[in-house]
């Protein structure tokens, strides 16, 4: 069981690897939320994720004999680091199963800690499906990342942080992949405060939680899909699932296009990385009524590999009507371009792109189709823009953007 005991246990063991993730108090989201929120930065740990507390615990409680054999994992990136980490400190041999899809960010800094990697599967699960046939085959011990409660307990070491720093805090939103997390969380914060309200969230292409809590048992999806790759998991752990069914007081789920959003406003306001999985909490605020309540919001991880990183910030100034596309049709003939051009430096806006297709119609000197990208300051001044496009009779038309 988890037990006060033990999490104070942990508390001391983690502590030697561990790095301090002080509370940060944030104005933005608290505006934006009408909450007093909070972060607690564990994308600043180290390896990038709160996956080193679990891990080194759980590792500190094997016998010398279990060490000797290796240990072995799955993991979409986090876990992996950790285990690669704490084996490290050990002296012990650690093989890590991660997802073919996993991000060469992830990959490589697993290896960096000295882990040998196998790439298998489309998902977590078939990772760790082949992760227990190879832990079978070769005797290794597996450190399973959520399904363990010393891992859990590893992993409720947050609890105790946040509540020396910010003791009547009213609510805790922590992301949930496979659970071990959310339990080891809810369990201990439950523990020191009976009235404290911890909110799980899922992504929703991946709410194996959500779905197995109303169901009253372990619910297995038949696949996953979201950009929040570190909680793409299509079965919770079924060891800690008793324990999110006593302690967590609700489960939200989390669209993917909020997390691209969060992610814009994490950068901008905060000037921090933090990976997909690791923004669910911030995400969810926009979901909580708890006007004027303390909420910290666990930033799980900061992992995350630059393409991804392009990607999303890219879809965020799209979504903010940063960056936007429109077509116009213009006789082809000289100075139409220059004048469609300056109507939009009038407005102060930025073009970035350009289009010209004189074959949209048979006859060019009719019409030819012009799209152009442009970066705005947001919704307000977009519309400006299109309004003296429409003033200037080019009736311009909002296409999709395209990066």
């Amino acid at each position: 069981m988890m037990t006060l005991e033990k999490f104070e246990q942990a508390c001391e063991v983690v502590g030697q690897v561990t790095t301090e993730t002080h509370l940060m108090y944030s104005q933005y989201f608290s505006d934006q939320s009408g909450c007093k929120v909070y972060l607690k930065p564990e994308n600043m740990q180290k390896t990038g994720a709160f996956k080193i507390r679990g891990a080194y615990y759980k590792i500190s409680t094997l016998t010398d004999e279990e060490r000797k054999k290796g240990l072995i994992t799955a993991s979409a990136g986090n876990h992996a680091q950790g285990v690669a980490y704490a084996a490290k400190q050990y002296g012990c041999k650690a093989v890590i199963v991660m997802p073919t899809v996993t991000p060469l960010l992830k990959v490589n800094h697993t290896k960096e800690y000295g882990a040998e990697v196998v790439l298998y599967g489309n998902d977590y699960d078939e990772a760790c499906a082949h992760a227990y046939e190879l832990a079978k085959e070769h005797g290794y011990t597996m450190i399973h990342p959520f399904d363990d409660l010393d891992v859990a307990t590893g992993q409720g070491t947050i609890s105790m942080e946040i509540f020396k720093e910010l003791p009547l805090v009213d609510y805790i939103l922590v992301p949930i992949g496979g659970g071990g997390l959310a339990a080891g969380v809810a369990t201990l914060a439950k523990m020191l405060n009976p009235k404290i309200k911890v909110i799980g969230v899922e992504p929703a292409g991946a709410n194996c939680m959500e779905q197995s809590l109303a169901k009253g048992e372990v619910v297995c999806l038949p696949h996953s899909n979201t950009i929040a790759d570190g909680t793409a998991v299509r079965e919770p752990g079924k060891t800690i699932f008793p324990y999110i069914q006593k302690n967590i007081d609700r489960v939200i789920s989390v669209e993917d296009d909020e997390l691209v959003v969060a992610f814009l406003d994490m950068v901008e306001n905060h000037k921090m990385i933090v990976e997909n999985s690791g923004l669910l909490s911030v995400a969810a605020l926009k979901h909580l009524n708890a006007k004027n309540k303390k909420v910290v919001c666990i930033l799980s991880g900061g992992n995350m590999d630059i393409i991804t990183m392009s990607s999303v910030v890219q879809l965020g100034l799209i979504q903010r009507d940063r960056i936007f596309t429109v077509s116009v049709r213009l006789p082809d003939k000289p100075g139409e371009l220059v004048k469609v051009a300056s109507i939009i430096a009038q407005e102060q806006g930025n073009v970035i792109r350009l289009d010209h297709n004189q074959f949209v119609s048979t006859n060019r000197l009719a019409a030819v189709e012009l799209k152009v990208t442009i970066e705005a300051f947001g919704t307000e001044h977009k519309d400006r823009i299109i309004s003296a496009l429409e003033k200037a009779g080019y009736n311009p038309k909002q296409v999709r953007t395209v990066l």
